[in-house]
């Protein structure tokens, strides 16, 4: 009995949990998008999700990639550049994450701002950028992010704690206060957009969401109906929720 007491004190009803999204008043209109193609469009939600101060990390995004087989595994990335070619992050060259990409390089982003009830879901294509860049954009970070890059044998076994504060004392006392730290097997990807989906959630629930992607269906076509042509060679179409 005291068992089952616990368990009913201490379950909470997911089915029940849920809050409030937009408005009908703030519905997200293909007239809204001042510019038909999606880097733009993503550009301006960033910045609104940085001008956000609930938003703590706006640049946090799931980054899924799956093994040779489509075994899927993901994991939360920051996102370091946006460009018209595509979406940049980095990661020690030797993780799960790299493994797989080395083997599928189909990658899925996705960003999610609860404060403003906005996502953003992109599908495309991984590639490393230069080690010039990855280089560069290392020694920016943090010393003490630098020097963690280095102790660690990202996503191996390791036998405690202790075996990560060790190598992180000795490549400082090995490195001194000023000597450069070098580049490790570490650097960034950049992932080239096939697809890029934004959704603004609704209070009742006929969510909206406008996909726009680069590769039309065999005897596909733009109809202006439910196909439409943007800039850029993209295409857009609106999704039910």
């Amino acid at each position: 009995m005291r068992l089952l007491f616990f368990r009913r004190m201490s379950f909470v009803d997911l089915a029940s949990l849920r809050i409030k999204y937009k408005s009908e008043k703030e519905i997200f209109l293909e007239s809204s998008i001042e510019r038909k193609e999606p880097i733009s469009l993503f550009r301006k939600w960033m910045q609104e999700a940085c001008d956000t101060p609930e938003i703590i990390e706006p640049n946090a995004m799931c980054l899924a990639t799956a093994t040779k087989d489509a075994v899927p595994s993901a994991r939360f990335v920051l996102l370091k550049d946006v460009t018209d070619d595509g979406f940049t992050f980095f990661t020690n060259y030797e993780s799960r994450k790299a493994d797989e990409l080395t083997e599928n390089s189909n990658v899925a982003l996705a960003f999610y701002w609860l404060p403003l009830r906005r996502s953003v879901r992109i599908e495309g294509i991984a590639e490393r950028v230069s080690r010039d860049a990855s280089e560069a954009y290392f020694h920016t970070r943090p010393r003490a992010s630098q020097i963690g890059a280095v102790a660690s044998p990202q996503s191996k076994p390791i036998p405690n704690r202790e075996f990560l504060d060790k190598k992180e004392r000795a490549l400082k006392e090995e490195l001194g206060p000023d000597a450069e730290v070098p580049l490790p097997n570490w650097g960034g990807y950049l992932v080239r957009p096939k697809a890029i989906e934004f959704w603004q959630g609704q209070t009742n629930r006929l969510h909206d969401r406008i996909r726009f992607r680069k590769a039309l269906k065999v005897d596909e076509r733009v109809d202006g109906v439910l196909l439409h042509q943007g800039e850029s060679d993209w295409v857009y179409e609106r999704l039910a929720p």
